[in-house]
């Protein structure tokens, strides 16, 4: 009987094989309003000025706390492992370019 409250509490999650691939992503803007959290997932390209929002993910308040420690816990695992994760500048917004020279055709 315990094994079929087990197999009654499963979760069965699929990933497509178009989602596993993931979407790239070097900045994340976060937002909020009374009832939701939104998270748009962006990736900056060098020596490009504009940058399009990849991914959009809406959470509500308790699921965002939830991230907040998944991610706070993996971060604490990673760096268990791996030693500390280094933040160069404390830099509240990415710089545009990433010193790279530019392309000439």
């Amino acid at each position: 009987m315990a094994e079929e409250k087990k197999k009654g509490n499963q979760l069965n999650i699929e990933l497509p094989e178009e989602v596993a691939e993931g979407i790239y992503s070097n900045l994340a803007i976060i937002s909020h309003s009374q009832t939701e959290f939104v998270v748009d997932f962006v990736r900056l390209v060098p020596n490009v000025p504009k940058a399009k929002v990849k991914s959009r993910i809406i959470l509500t308040p308790t699921h965002a706390k939830r991230l907040l420690s998944a991610l706070a816990d993996n971060v604490r695992k990673f760096e268990n492992q791996h030693g500390s994760i280094k933040d160069k500048d404390n830099q509240q917004m990415p710089p545009m370019s990433f010193n790279t020279p530019t392309a000439l055709a």
